[in-house]
């Protein structure tokens, strides 16, 4: 057991080590954790041998549960709302059009049947928000507002489509039963339908359990969140929802609403979020055996180039034939197409299901994703430079930034029966625009956090330049 442990921390270790390589140079951090892995594994350095699909199919669901709702948590509603019909047609149409291209190709080139293409085509369908991101940041490129929302919403809720259609297609490879649009697409409404409804009400009610609990221990938060999320997704599945979709949906809504030690929460979750990560890549590296590799090289690459100079530019060119975005705006959200862990752990449900030649796709989807990283990845900011798709700096000069005046700061004491004695601030839900700038509460000057509870006679520093906001607040909350 001991050896165990000091073998996964170390790896694990190793992986956060390595990853810093990842923000200096601009190589993708799944290519590090990946590489740890393999290096790990039967064919590297340690000689691990591990080849349990199972398992790692189980790990990669719990790291999706995971990985989503943070994702979701770190969406601001407000931001994605004006791509939402975009973001949505992509997520969805766009995923579909991507598996059918490949598998046409794949078809027309090989002559393979064409529901095997189909299949492949639907484990490689889905982008990782992850890696574009994680390049992005470390590049120092900044994206024009619209086209960073659409590829945050995009990657971030494209993962579930991919998930369906892939067990989808499996079922139908195992079962040999004759295909049913209309059941199946039933069954695809059904599904999102229900997860997208239970991830919206389990959302908002988060906050409100957050601001009720009034636990003792700021450490208890996680734990209860944890707890939540893992609950929301079994919650879902059992009544035959998409459960991905719920928790991503989730986050996002649960962002919408003030509660106690927010920053600190999706702070956690992007801590479990990175380890899950890390977890799931370095597995799949141990899962690989990269002496096979070379068998697949030139399949992988057929893959890739379809992919990325097919498949993807024709589904978004497709899905965002009436939007407002321009032909470079295409271009660039169609090279931003990288490929990442999902498809990797959606290439081990073939195994589980006892699908022929399970193992050669599962190889080639793992060197195509290689490929697609390290081709797509690395050549992100100069693509993003040439097509002009960067952010007007301008916009942010500090020299355009608004002074505050004194008159806009407001004293406000909390009298004898206020309704707000006793609630935290983060129940209250102010407006942005009402902020509680410092409390003075018997001489003891501090800043309120979410969880701050508000006493009789405590003295508020109030920053509101709305007078008519400034009265309202004061009379329905104060």
């Amino acid at each position: 057991m001991e050896n165990f442990l000091i073998l996964f921390g170390g790896l694990l270790l190793l992986s956060v080590l390595f990853g810093k390589i990842s923000d200096k140079y601009g190589i993708p951090a799944l290519l590090i954790f990946l590489s740890v892995g393999m290096l790990a594994g039967s064919d590297g350095v340690l000689g691990i041998a591990f080849d349990n699909k199972q398992i790692t199919q189980n790990i990669g669901t719990v790291a999706l549960i995971f990985i989503l709702f943070s994702g979701g948590l770190d969406t601001v509603l407000k931001s994605i709302k004006p791509v939402l019909i975009d973001g949505f047609i992509l997520a969805t149409l766009g995923v579909f059009i991507t598996a059918f291209v490949v598998a046409a190709a794949l078809n027309f080139i090989y002559g393979y049947p064409l529901i095997g293409t189909l299949l492949v085509g639907a484990v490689i369908a889905s982008t990782d928000a992850a890696a574009v991101f994680a390049i992005l940041r470390s590049s120092g490129i900044k994206l024009k507002e619209r086209i960073n929302s659409l590829l945050e919403l995009e990657s971030g809720s494209n993962d579930p489509m991919a998930i369906f259609l892939t067990i989808s297609v499996i079922e139908l490879i195992s079962t040999k039963n004759s295909f049913s649009f209309a059941a199946w697409l039933y069954d695809l409404i059904f599904q999102f339908g229900i997860g997208t409804i239970f991830g919206i009400a389990f959302g908002l009610m988060l906050p409100v359990f957050l601001n009720k609990l009034r636990l003792g221990y700021w450490g208890l938060y996680p734990v209860f969140s944890i707890g939540f999320v893992l609950m929301l997704y079994a919650i879902t599945v059992k009544c035959g929802g998409n459960g991905f979709i719920s928790v991503y949906v989730a986050g996002i809504f649960a962002n919408t609403k003030d509660f106690v030690h927010k920053k600190n929460l999706i702070g956690f979750h992007d801590g479990i979020a990175w380890m899950m990560q890390v977890v799931i890549f370095v597995t799949l590296g141990l899962l690989v055996n990269p002496s096979e590799l070379p068998n697949v090289a030139f399949q992988g690459f057929v893959v890739a180039l379809i992919l990325m100079f097919i498949a993807r530019p024709i589904s978004v060119f497709v899905c965002l034939a009436l939007s407002k975005y321009n032909f470079k705006e295409k271009l660039f959200i169609s090279w931003v197409g990288l490929r990442g862990v999902v498809p990797i752990i959606l290439a081990t449900y073939p195994f589980v299901a006892g699908i022929e030649n399970s193992q050669m796709m599962f190889n080639i989807v793992f060197f195509m994703v290689l490929f697609s990283v390290l081709v797509q990845g690395m050549s992100l900011a100069k693509v993003a430079k040439i097509l002009g798709v960067q952010s007007d700096e301008a916009k942010t000069d500090i020299q355009h930034a608004s002074p505050i005046f004194s008159s806009q700061f407001k004293k406000l004491t909390i009298s004898q029966g206020s309704q707000v004695i006793g609630k935290s601030l983060a129940e209250l839900e102010l407006d942005e625009k009402f902020l509680i700038v410092l409390v003075n509460r018997l001489g003891e000057i501090s800043k309120p956090t979410g969880a701050f509870e508000f006493k009789e006679k405590d003295l508020l520093i109030v920053l509101c330049d709305d007078d008519e906001l400034y009265r309202k607040t004061i009379s329905q909350k104060f």
